[in-house]
């Protein structure tokens, strides 16, 4: 301990020495690290969002229809890649009944695609996807029709894509992320709920009122 204590005196005094420059260099290295510790969880949550939060954001979906969580509705928002395709078919059809045909409720599906793609690619992919939007809304109206809701099911389907990650970020989420997620806004535009995985019916229905 005395011979500590004398060394520490002597770097008050010899900043240059090499003894010096090893007690600075490892404390550094220990309050660089805890500093470490402090920062990375809040870095993770930068650009997350927060329920009860509100939120302005706008799409525009395959069809060139504008949207906002601003405009009045209870948007459901399902965030995915194209591989996706079942887990998001699963959200609508957990979807409680009195949503179905309501103006007033809305599924948004955002399909998001992890590599580039070039303005040929990605009318290629455009297509594809409209041709699967068809197929959808041909099941949607079967149900429209076996309820008697006298409404064009096309109508109801809203699909964006996002090629850049520009719209994903709106959502908190990261470049390059590829988790499945599901937000439900409400009218005034607070985000009511979030998961990252296929929500339960019973959750869907809690939040979606």
């Amino acid at each position: 301990m005395e011979k500590s204590s004398t060394q520490t005196k002597s770097c008050q005094g010899r900043t240059l020495s090499p003894i010096c420059l090893l007690v600075t260099s490892r404390a550094l290295q220990f309050f660089f690290f805890i500093g470490t510790l402090i920062l990375l969880p809040a870095a993770r949550l930068i650009g997350a969002l927060s329920i009860g939060a509100t939120y302005s954001l706008g799409f525009v979906d395959i069809d060139g229809n504008q949207h906002s969580t601003a405009d009045g509705h209870v948007t459901v928002i399902v965030l995915a890649t194209p591989a996706d395709r079942e887990k998001a078919r699963t959200v609508g059809d957990r979807v409680p009944e009195h949503c179905l045909g309501n103006p007033d409720y809305r599924m948004i599906t955002i399909i998001r695609f992890t590599r580039k793609h070039a303005v040929i690619g990605r009318k290629i992919a455009t297509a594809l996807i409209r041709h699967r939007v068809n197929e959808e809304a041909r099941r949607l109206q079967a149900q429209y029709d076996g309820k008697g809701i006298k409404r064009d099911a096309r109508k109801d389907i809203f699909i964006v894509t996002d090629f850049d990650g520009s719209v994903s970020s709106q959502l908190g989420e990261a470049e390059g992320a590829t988790d499945f997620g599901v937000f439900v806004f409400g009218r005034n535009r607070e985000l009511i709920a979030q998961w990252h995985g296929v929500p339960s019916a019973e959750q869907l229905a809690s939040a979606v009122k």
